[in-house]
């Protein structure tokens, strides 16, 4: 009897008693355990098992990400490989020339309108800054178009003067080239131009995207560059048939090539946001199983404490009891 009521006493007095505590009392507490030495009991139980299900969860919702992301990309990679034979013939016959010096300069710049995807939108904002910081000067005008929420996030804090136009959830729904060519329509009436730079990520692996601009000039400096026999001098080395004249067709494929250009961008743009999604997804997974293992160490190690201390506990009263 008198055994019997010296365990239940003396678990009594070693059970913890668990009250409700705020958030950054909790912090507090894991934070003293990690700089607990070995063995040291400084935290329940309960606090653990509580840090252990958020991060199952957490877990769970990346790998859930990763999974979606995988999806996305497989359903628009095919459609940016296709873009790209768009363009190509405008390169062939109108060039990309970024160091042409004009003094208008229009930078389109594309992101995400979601986040957790890496770094892409921050390289877009900076390649973005660094041009516009080299094509501005006293006679120069430099203007910025933002497609998607993460650029225009940045870009406003410092540069709200400069942005001419921007648009949002463009990747709503699919995305197709009469929506994108609506959309380049849009954004040639209401901006004037000498040359376009389109910043984007182009796409090559899950893993590797690059950093690219391409260049749209306006028909008037393509004309003048031929004229002045620079990089698009072979221009004049082609015949123009029917009734359109010189202006009319450099004016049309300006027009076409910026459509052509800004499809294969966003397309590119939105496979490198998927595969960066998935890398980072993929690296919070493995740092949440890491933290996992820590944390069930931490449970573990505090589990045996409690124990050890019940039995002594219970050993030292019987000791006492029979002494």
């Amino acid at each position: 009897m008198a055994m019997a009521a010296l365990r239940r006493e003396g678990r009594r007095f070693a059970t913890p008693l668990i009250s409700p505590q705020p958030i950054t009392a909790i912090r507090s507490s894991l934070i003293a355990e990690e700089q607990a030495p070995s063995g040291v009991r400084s935290i329940s139980t309960q606090v653990v098992r509580n840090r252990m299900k958020s991060v199952k969860n957490i877990q769970k919702i990346t790998k859930a990400m990763k999974m979606v992301a995988a999806s996305k990309l497989r359903a628009i990679q095919t459609r940016a490989e296709n873009s790209r034979g768009l363009w190509q013939p405008f390169t062939a016959l109108l060039g990309d020339a970024p160091s042409v010096d004009v003094k208008k300069n229009v930078i389109v710049t594309i992101s995400s309108d979601k986040g957790l995807c890496g770094g892409i939108n921050s390289t877009s904002v900076k390649i973005s800054k660094a041009m516009h910081k080299l094509a501005s000067g006293p006679d120069k005008e430099t203007k910025y178009v933002i497609l998607g929420e993460k650029a225009k996030a940045q870009l406003i804090r410092d540069s709200k003067k400069d942005i001419e136009l921007s648009i949002t959830e463009l990747q709503k729904n699919p995305l197709n080239y009469t929506q994108v060519s609506v959309l380049a329509d849009d954004i040639l009436k209401n901006v004037e131009y000498d040359a376009l730079r389109i910043v984007f990520n182009k796409f090559h692996s899950v893993v590797s995207f690059l950093p690219t601009m391409s260049t749209v000039l306006s028909p008037e400096v393509v004309e003048r560059e031929a004229e002045s026999g620079g990089k698009l001098g072979d221009l004049d080395s082609y015949e123009i048939e029917g009734g359109e004249t010189k202006g009319e067709i450099l004016q049309n494929l300006a027009e076409f090539q910026f459509s052509c250009v800004l499809f294969n961008a966003v397309l590119e743009n939105a496979c490198s946001e998927q595969g960066a999604r998935m890398s980072a997804m993929d690296s919070s997974s493995r740092n949440a199983g890491e933290m996992l293992d820590r944390l069930t160490l931490t449970y573990n190690r505090t589990r045996q404490a409690s124990i050890t201390t019940e039995l002594i506990e219970i050993i030292s009263g019987a000791s006492a009891l029979e002494g």
